[in-house]
C-alpha cells in the first residue's frame, strides 16, 4: 500500500477532499498539522500533529524524527506547508520541486524581480521596506509579500490612500507572518484588463494544462477579493496560447517541474501579465468545479500524480463554475436564509457554506476565508456563470455588526 505525507493546516478548507481520495484510492496517509503546541499537548496528540508549518527547517527535523516507516510522497494541502514539503522530499530522496523554486513562488517580490530578469512583461516595482522609498506614479498596488487570498492587497490612488494601505498591509503582514519585520512590502504600478487563471500540471518540466478559468467580476481595486470562476474560458485562442506559453516559460524560469501550479494573470493589449505562480493547487474548495472536467477529484489527481498512478482524464465539454461567496461586513456570522431557493436555481450543482454561526468573519483585505462556495455546471460558461450570480442573490446571510464601543 502507497503511504503519503499529507500536510494539513488546521484552518484549511481541502483537508477532507485529499483524505477522502486517498481513501478511494487505498493509499495510507500519515497526516501531519499545524495544531496549537498547547493544545495538541493537552490533547494528547504527536508531535507530528503540532508543527510550525512557518519554520519548516526546524519542522522537517521534526518529521522524520517521527516517521518510523518510508513514505512514498510527501504533498503540502495548501501555501502553508511548500516549504516544507520540498525540504522533506529533499531529505527523502523523493520527486518534486526544490526549496529555491518552491520559495520563489511564494515570495510576491522576488517573482517580479525572476519576471524583470526573464524579460516577461513586469511591471514597475520596488521593495517597500522604509519611509524614504520611491514612489512610482499612480496608481499602485500594495502588496504583503507571502500572503495568499489576496490578504493585504490594495490599490492607490493618492497619497493619503497609499498611506492607509502601506500601513494596513504592514499589520495584517505582522499578524499573519512571523518574519514580517524583515520581508517589507511589494509595491507595483497597477496593472489594467481582466483576470485568468491557470490550473496546470507540471511532469518533467512540461506543464500540462488541466483548465483554463475567466474571471468575469473586474478586480479593479480597492481591494481584489476573488469572486467567480468559470471554465472553459472564453478567451480566444491565441490568448489562451500566449497565457500557456507564459507560464510555461515562467515555471521554467522559477525551477518548477514537477506538480500541480495555480497560475494567476491579467490579460490586455500589451499581452500577458502574471501575477503569481504557486506551487500547489486552487484554493478553497474550488477544485470541485473540475470533477467532472477531470473524471476524477483534483485531489485524487494530485495524489495520482505523486505516486506516478496512471492519470485517465476524461473530456467532458461541459462549462463549470464557482462562486467564492464573499464576506460583505466585519462581525459575527449567524446563518443563512434562502439555501433551498438558491439550490433550486438551473445548472447549480451544490452550494457549501463553510461559515460556522458564530463564527469571527472579516471581508477584504484582511480575510482569507469565504462565506462558502456556490457550484455550477451548464451547457454554456455564460449559462453557468448566471446560475451562479441567481443563486447568490437568493441567499441572505445574518450577521451581526462588531460595535465599536465610544466614551
Amino acid at each position: 500500500m502507497p503511504r503519503v505525507l499529507l500536510l494539513l493546516p488546521v484552518a484549511s478548507y481541502r483537508n477532507q477532499d485529499f483524505l477522502d481520495a486517498a481513501q478511494r484510492l487505498g493509499i495510507e496517509v500519515v497526516c501531519a498539522a499545524d495544531h496549537c503546541h498547547q493544545l495538541a499537548a493537552q490533547q494528547g496528540l504527536t508531535p507530528i500533529l503540532s508543527l510550525h508549518f512557518d519554520q519548516p527547517e526546524a519542522a522537517a527535523e521534526q518529521v522524520l524524527t517521527a516517521l518510523g516507516r518510508r513514505i512514498d510522497a510527501v504533498l503540502a494541502v495548501d501555501d502553508a506547508g511548500v516549504e516544507l514539503a520540498a525540504i522533506l522530499r529533499d531529505r527523502l530522496n523523493l520527486p518534486g520541486n526544490t526549496l529555491a523554486a518552491v520559495r520563489i513562488s511564494r515570495d510576491k517580490l522576488a517573482f517580479r524581480q525572476l519576471l524583470r530578469e526573464t524579460g516577461l512583461n513586469c511591471p514597475a516595482f520596488y521593495h517597500h521596506h522604509n519611509a524614504i522609498d520611491a514612489r512610482l506614479p499612480y496608481p499602485v498596488v500594495v502588496k504583503p509579500r507571502c500572503l495568499s487570498a489576496s490578504r493585504g492587497v490594495m490599490r492607490a490612488d493618492t497619497d493619503t490612500e497609499f498611506n492607509c494601505a502601506i500601513q494596513q498591509a504592514q499589520q495584517i503582514q505582522q499578524r499573519d507572518d512571523r518574519d514580517a519585520a524583515q520581508l517589507g512590502l511589494l509595491v507595483e504600478a497597477f496593472i489594467p484588463g481582466p483576470e485568468y487563471a491557470l490550473e496546470g500540471l507540471l511532469e518533467n518540466g512540461q506543464l500540462r494544462v488541466l483548465a483554463l478559468f475567466d474571471k468575469p467580476d473586474p478586480l479593479d481595486g480597492p481591494y481584489f477579493e476573488e469572486t467567480i470562476y468559470v471554465t472553459p474560458s472564453r478567451l480566444a485562442t491565441a490568448q489562451q496560447q500566449a497565457i500557456q506559453h507564459y507560464v510555461a516559460t515562467a515555471c521554467v524560469a522559477m525551477g518548477l517541474t514537477h506538480g500541480v501550479i495555480h497560475a494567476e494573470m491579467r490579460v490586455n493589449d500589451r499581452g500577458v501579465w502574471l501575477l503569481e505562480i504557486a506551487a500547489r493547487s486552487i484554493g478553497g474548495l474550488c477544485g470541485r468545479m473540475l470533477r467532472t472536467r477531470l473524471g476524477m477529484p483534483l485531489e485524487e489527481l494530485i495524489l495520482r500524480h505523486a505516486l506516478a498512478l496512471p492519470i485517465a482524464l476524461s473530456t467532458d465539454a461541459d462549462a463549470s463554475g464557482v462562486m467564492m461567496i464573499p464576506v460583505p461586513l466585519r462581525g459575527i456570522y449567524q446563518g443563512v436564509d434562502g439555501l433551498d431557493a438558491a439550490r433550486s436555481v438551473p445548472h447549480i450543482d451544490a452550494i457549501q457554506i463553510s461559515a460556522r454561526p458564530g463564527q469571527r468573519i472579516a471581508p477584504a483585505p484582511e480575510s482569507a476565508s469565504y462565506l462558502g462556495f456556490i457550484f455550477s455546471r451548464a451547457a454554456t460558461p455564460a449559462q453557468a456563470e448566471a446560475a451562479l450570480r441567481d443563486a447568490h442573490a437568493r441567499l441572505t446571510f445574518a450577521i451581526q455588526p462588531d460595535l465599536t464601543l465610544r466614551k
